[in-house]
């Protein structure tokens, strides 16, 4: 008996965006597109009728647009949803405000010339989609503050301090909600802070500044030989690799652009490997939600030289797939609900010998 595939409705205002996706999905032998829709009118009663499991929506549509359609399904009918739009390769702002809302993934468009590009894409909009239908739809996940919080350390004090404690943390997809609510949780004068989170190259910047709105710490993205600093936070650049190494009595970041590491450039793996090598038992390591392995064999390495380690636990993750992988290798010491990721970073950061 073969296995049940995945039904995908597909929204879009394009009647040629609809059937140039409906074949490019239907041609993946787990996908079934049970339907299409031109408006978010039509689609919700077409979610009624067809129980789709997955939804690709477009976010400029007629007479509601798709950011506040994806409020309305996940504030009535919570599923997985991958946005598929122009508008995502174009505002990183647009894509970012659909994974707050919910969106589990996103795929951009290859160019204005719409969809007469999507074949090529078409792997890449099949993957997310059935990642999409794997992913667990986490309810009462606590929110981040939604004021600016204009307390994080000035740069130039945080110059005079010499960092000893690193928190490295590593997230896919889900990661970016997952991220906010973890650095909205850590006070000012946090441990210094180094990510990877899957994302194009694009967007990191537009996340980055979005997050240091809503935190205590400082947060933007890593530029090549930035200094590691108590109480900010520095994002890989999408599509390059970051390492950290030390410099006398600091450490700083080095940014490349090598060959991809677990089909991922930045990759986690990449950063938790350099950070056991030069950090060694003064770092925590992180891994929170996302598919793959990536980060999996570098939080054993930071475990084994003597780091604290952790992963998001199963029940909060989006998708447990790095958390599950890093935890069987052995890489974690505990699994730890998203809620109190931050608070147990902070109290093995607190521990870490003298």
């Amino acid at each position: 008996m073969s296995a049940r595939k995945i039904r995908v409705l597909v929204i879009d205002d394009s009647a040629l965006v609809r059937k140039i996706l409906s074949e490019v999905l239907s041609r993946d032998p787990e996908i079934e597109v049970v339907g299409t829709a031109g408006d978010p009118y039509i689609a919700k009663d077409k979610i009624l009728a067809l129980e789709p499991d997955v939804l690709t929506l477009d976010v400029e549509m007629p007479r509601m647009d798709g950011l506040r359609f994806l409020e309305l399904v996940m504030a009535r009918r919570p599923m997985p949803v991958v946005m598929v739009s122009t508008m995502t390769a174009a505002g990183a702002e647009t894509t970012l405000r659909a994974l707050e809302l919910g969106a589990v993934d996103y795929v951009a468009k290859a160019s204005l010339d719409t969809a007469r590009r999507l074949p090529e894409q078409a792997s890449e909009i099949a993957e997310k989609v059935k990642i999409a239908a794997r992913a667990r739809m986490v309810r009462g996940v606590p929110r981040a503050r939604e004021q600016p919080l204009n307390s994080a350390p000035s740069m130039s004090r945080a110059l005079t301090r010499t960092t000893q404690g690193v928190l490295a943390i590593g997230a896919s997809t889900g990661g970016t909600e997952a991220l906010r609510i973890v650095l909205s949780a850590l006070p000012a004068d946090s441990p210094a802070i180094v990510i990877v989170q899957h994302m194009p190259a694009a967007f990191t910047a537009a996340f980055a500044q979005r997050l240091a709105q809503t935190c205590a710490i400082g947060v933007r993205e890593a530029v090549d030989g930035d200094r590691v600093l108590d109480g900010h936070a520095l994002i890989a650049p999408g599509g390059r690799h970051m390492r950290i190494e030390r410099r006398g009595t600091y450490y700083v970041v080095r940014i490349d652009d090598t060959a991809p590491v677990n089909f991922h450039r930045p990759s986690v793996d990449v950063l938790f490997h350099s950070v056991a090598a030069h950090v060694g038992r003064d770092a925590v390591g992180v891994v929170l939600t996302g598919m793959g392995d990536d980060g999996a064999r570098g939080l054993l390495a930071m475990r084994n030289a003597g780091a604290r380690t952790l992963v998001q636990d199963e029940a909060t993750s989006l998708v447990w797939g790095m958390p599950r992988v890093a935890a069987e290798l052995g890489g974690a010491e505990c699994e730890v609900p998203l809620g109190d990721v931050a608070g147990k970073a902070l109290e093995f950061a607190r521990a870490r010998p003298a």
